[in-house]
């Protein structure tokens, strides 16, 4: 998910003292309504050849949540004119030492995807039930697994 500078999650992160940065995390479907989902390269620092069901990544400086939401699912998806990313929820991802503000966004991608050779190995989009029979069977990304779980909570909620 996370682009190729090495600072952010997945990259490095932010330990001890340090206070946490701020991170988008996109769900972006197709228009079927199927997700999209990529396996990272193997040659990754950090979760090298695990698979995640976001596109995203770490908020610049100066930058705001939805600017970078855009900005991130462009880059990631290698594509340019997509609608801006509705914001849905925020949270703060722990784990492994690391933490993060976070805040979940969704997008309908229609048109044709190219995503970054450098960041994705491997991308297809699945339907709900799909992605649902493959969490048990892949490696993925834990933000991103933590992420999911907390969207797939947000929508049942009433």
């Amino acid at each position: 998910m996370w682009g190729g500078g090495g600072g952010g999650p997945r990259g490095g992160g932010r330990r001890g003292g340090a206070p946490p940065h701020r991170c988008v995390f996109i769900e972006a479907r197709d228009a079927s309504g199927r997700i999209f989902v990529h396996r990272r390269t193997a040659g990754k620092l950090v979760f090298p050849s695990h698979y995640d069901m976001f596109v995203g990544g770490v908020v610049g400086a100066g930058e705001s949540y939805d600017e970078a939401a855009l900005r991130e699912a462009e880059e990631e998806l290698g594509v340019t004119g997509l609608p801006r990313p509705e914001p849905l929820f925020k949270f703060l991802y722990e784990g492994g030492g690391h933490s993060w503000w976070s805040y979940v966004y969704q997008v309908r991608c229609e048109l044709p995807v190219h995503p970054q050779v450098e960041e994705v190995a491997w991308h297809t989009f699945l339907t709900d039930a799909e992605l649902e029979r493959r969490l048990g069977d892949w490696p993925w990304v834990p933000d991103g697994l933590d992420g999911y779980r907390r969207l797939q909570a947000f929508r049942a909620s009433p």
